[in-house]
């Protein structure tokens, strides 16, 4: 069965609705007005309902071809004061792309940009299986391509005056079996790590030894994820988000963190670490058998 996303979680809080339709969709249209913007969504915590009231508001500015980057500065000190500002495209990075951290009314909102076409070209390679991590700099595992249609799955669109947004966002909505079986498959990879791991503790190498395991633990979330047919969009918070699964192994999120949290340096500690991870990618694989 493929994953649906209602539009908004039941329990939202009656300030984060004002603010979003009072502040959020007004400020939407007006983006869109910008030249190169297509489309506008609110996404993050706020869009799945999985907020607390100090959470920031995660703007999605969609755009295609040139961005007008300096009218949506503009913009952003009209909204925010003089000291405000919006940067160019690429600005933060090959996949983050760039934006704005803004305080508007007190309320941290940030301002993301998204070409539209390249999460077009993402999608597309999903339903064929194929994806990417990739280096972006917040990311230590790697940018997840698949985040770009995995964040427009549940998101509310705020502004969308052609319409693309609201076709995209239906299709993503349905998690690609080809994609599912890609990431569990990768599985292999975590496997690998730990025996690479398990070759370092003989020099006491901790350092290698934490980022093989950490790298066994993020793969192990993907495929987790995958097989349910949820999108995981970043490493932060996703072993928590994945031991919630109805799929997951048991106590999966306190076994993860056991991993590092008890890592240590010596080398019976650095076995003991070891052998906890290949006994959770041993586990993960046996839940999430490949179609």
């Amino acid at each position: 069965m493929n994953r649906t996303y209602p539009l908004r979680a039941a329990e939202v809080d009656d300030v984060g609705v004002e603010f979003e339709n009072v502040v959020l969709r007004p400020l939407a249209e007006r983006l869109c007005l910008v030249d190169g913007v297509v489309g506008v969504t609110l996404g993050g915590s706020r869009a799945r309902g999985t907020h607390t009231t100090d959470s920031d508001y995660d703007v999605g500015i969609y755009y295609r071809g040139i961005l007008d980057t300096d009218a949506l500065t503009g913009l952003a000190q009209e909204c925010a004061g003089a000291g405000a500002s919006a940067t160019r495209t690429g600005e933060w990075g090959p996949w983050v792309d760039g934006g704005a951290w803004l305080s508007i009314d007190g309320t941290a909102v940030d301002w993301l940009y998204r070409d539209l076409d390249r999460v077009i070209a993402v999608w597309q390679d999903t339903q064929q299986g194929v994806y990417g991590f990739h280096a972006q700099t917040g990311h230590p595992f790697g940018f997840a391509d698949i985040a770009y249609p995995g964040e427009l799955a549940p998101a509310v669109i705020l502004a969308d005056p052609s319409g693309r947004l609201a076709a995209l966002r239906a299709e993503v909505r349905h998690y690609p079996d080809p994609l599912r079986d890609a990431l569990v498959g990768r599985l292999w990879e975590a496997e690998f790590v730990t025996v690479l791991a398990r070759k370092a503790i003989s020099r006491a190498d901790a350092t290698y030894v934490a980022g093989c395991l950490f790298r066994a633990l993020c793969l192990c979330a993907h495929a987790l994820h995958a097989h349910a047919r949820r999108w995981l969009i970043n490493e932060k918070g996703a072993v928590a988000e994945a031991g919630a699964l109805p799929n997951a192994p048991a106590d999966f999120t306190v076994r993860a963190h056991a991993v590092l949290g008890r890592l240590g340096t010596t080398p019976e500690e650095l076995t003991a670490a070891v052998t906890l991870a290949e006994q959770l990618v041993e586990d993960t694989r046996s839940v999430c058998p490949l179609s």
